[in-house]
């Protein structure tokens, strides 16, 4: 499967007089994992919405900006043609069919894919691969599956379009630790297969483990982007997202830190990255 690039420039997004996107620009390179990391109301699943062209069923609209993806303008074109480009959105909170078999949620996520009934085989294969579990509850309501077997089945769905480029909206919310380090390997397992991500995750240190860059949103900016190892160790990202502080008085700083906030004999803190906006 061949991977492709994405590429968001000056992307501004409205929700009738509300702002929540504003001038913002990513890059997913080709076979990346790129992490988008914020507060709640940050943006990052209307970014996701702009990218996929589903803003209009939550109210919103691109302002101004574009979208491209392997060369082409998604900005244009409807949610199922974007599909049929190679893009799939995996949304915050599973959303499921309930009321439908594990099988007939993933044969849901193939239609309109091209390559017909061998495609699909060859891609239910694939989830069946991946997740198990889902070939094994194939006859059960997908209402009935854990949380985290519901998250599992969310990303098999959009892995019957074979897609080039995934978009993952919280894939941990919700879930165990356990299960939260499952998917978190799965999201590297696609990955090494070619697929590209996309990736919003509340879960600082998760998204900073499997990206290779990540960006920082607050209120619809971009105030933070770069190599994830780089933000992972930036003193203003290990205070807000990994609840790391350098600070000895601090419930989270580290055991036996000095006066200077720092443990002796340790390296010297990260300066904060240059283009955080406190």
């Amino acid at each position: 499967m061949t991977a492709a690039s994405l590429e968001v420039r000056g992307v501004s997004v409205g929700y009738g007089p509300v702002r929540a996107l504003n001038s913002v620009s990513v890059d997913v390179p080709e076979g990346a994992v790129v992490a988008v990391l914020g507060g709640n109301g940050a943006g990052k699943t209307t970014l996701l919405r702009a990218v996929s062209r589903t803003l209009r069923f939550h109210g919103g609209t691109i302002g101004s900006g574009t979208v491209s993806f392997a060369g082409r303008r998604l900005d244009g074109l409807t949610p199922a043609q974007v599909v049929a480009a190679g893009v799939v959105q995996v949304p915050e909170g599973r959303q499921v069919f309930a009321r439908m078999t594990v099988a007939d949620n993933l044969r849901a996520g193939a239609l309109g894919a091209a390559g017909g009934r061998r495609a699909a085989a060859e891609a239910q294969a694939r989830v069946h691969e991946l997740f198990p579990v889902l070939a094994q509850r194939a006859h059960q309501r997908a209402g009935l599956l854990s949380g985290g077997e519901q998250q599992m089945l969310a990303m098999g769905r959009a892995l019957m379009a074979r897609p080039k480029l995934l978009l993952l909206d919280e894939p941990s919310l919700g879930l165990a630790p356990l299960m939260a380090d499952r998917i978190a390997e799965t999201v590297r397992e696609i990955n090494a297969q070619g697929t590209s991500v996309l990736l919003v995750e509340q879960n600082a240190a998760i998204a900073l483990r499997l990206a290779s860059s990540a960006v920082v949103l607050e209120v619809g900016e971009v105030v933070l982007a770069g190599d994830a190892d780089e933000l992972a160790a930036s003193d203003e990202v290990r205070r807000r997202y990994l609840g790391i502080t350098d600070d000895p008085g601090h419930p989270g700083a580290p055991e036996g830190a000095g006066a200077e906030g720092v443990s002796e004999g340790a390296p010297h803190p990260a300066a904060p990255l240059r283009r955080w906006s406190a």
